[in-house]
């Protein structure tokens, strides 16, 4: 049976428990996933990282296991921070290590705001920060580099038509459409991974259903934990520049590129991604 949880209104939540390391004794890493409300199987084992670590990575509110709450609000990115606090004390730990990909960062970051000392350490992946940061997009450039590739150019075609949110189904073919300018080339292994992790259109419009507070940039400042931001050095999604300018608000934030790379570091450059995480956790976090 899928182990659950009991969210922040007491509703079941669940979650994936990966531990291949039956003599793991360090905390496990918490992994939450995006999309927004992208079904968590295509994170995979986070490029071999669940070989050395246990990965707990819970089904967000109206994804996968989980259900849709009956206040919308509650499947915000904001209010879900209460739901990873919960699974905190389900574990009994008495911190976490988070480990976030892409729209999943929004909630890592809103939980370290709302419970900073609950927090030993964050790895941020590809993570969206235009809403926290003052800098210049700069994924248009990226994108002029790839123009003439076929692939590439029939996913502009789709992006210039707007996005399909006519129901799950609609939204799932769109981003499939939609995925060569996610990746750094588009070959069987990340054709194959493109078709993985199906996504929710009432999750993904909850999920951005409250806005941050005005203050979230400044309660960055009080995170003492350390955080490490990975960046795909061709990502067409997210982007470079405001992901490094992301790692600059926290006291204790680095950040490293990965050349040849576009958002999903694991599945382009795993053997790379996993050793700047595995570095990251063994010199800063779980010492």
């Amino acid at each position: 049976m899928m182990p659950a949880y009991r969210g922040s209104d007491r509703t079941p939540l669940y979650y994936d428990d990966v531990c291949r390391d039956t003599q793991a004794r360090t905390a496990p890493l918490i992994a939450l996933a995006g999309g927004a409300a992208r079904h968590p199987s295509y994170l995979g084992d986070l490029g071999g990282l669940g070989d050395r670590y246990r990965l707990v990575v819970p089904h967000l509110r109206g994804v996968g296991e989980s259900p849709m709450p009956d206040s919308v609000e509650l499947a915000s990115f904001w209010r879900q921070a209460e739901d990873v606090e919960r699974l905190r004390i389900h574990l009994g730990l008495a911190q976490l290590v988070l480990v976030a990909h892409s729209a999943g960062s929004r909630l890592a970051i809103s939980y370290a705001a709302r419970f900073p000392v609950r927090v030993a350490g964050m790895v941020l992946i590809t993570p969206p920060a235009g809403y926290l940061v003052d800098e210049t997009l700069d994924t248009e450039a990226l994108i002029e580099r790839r123009r003439g590739e076929r692939a590439v150019d029939e996913a502009l075609a789709v992006r210039d038509l707007g996005r399909d949110i006519t129901d799950d189904d609609a939204f799932d073919a769109w981003q499939r459409r939609m995925a060569p300018l996610a990746y750094a080339s588009w070959g069987e292994r990340e054709r194959a991974h493109a078709a993985t992790g199906r996504f929710s259109v009432a999750a993904m419009r909850a999920y951005f259903s409250v806005e941050p507070p005005g203050d979230l940039t400044d309660r960055l400042a009080g995170v003492a934990a350390p955080v490490l931001v990975i960046v795909g050095g061709a990502d067409c999604v997210t982007g470079i520049a405001p992901s490094l300018a992301l790692a600059r608000l926290f006291p204790a934030g680095a950040a490293t590129v990965l050349d040849r790379c576009g958002h999903y570091p694991w599945i382009e450059r795993p053997a790379a991604f996993r050793e700047a995480v595995e570095r990251f956790l063994g010199e800063r976090v779980l010492t």
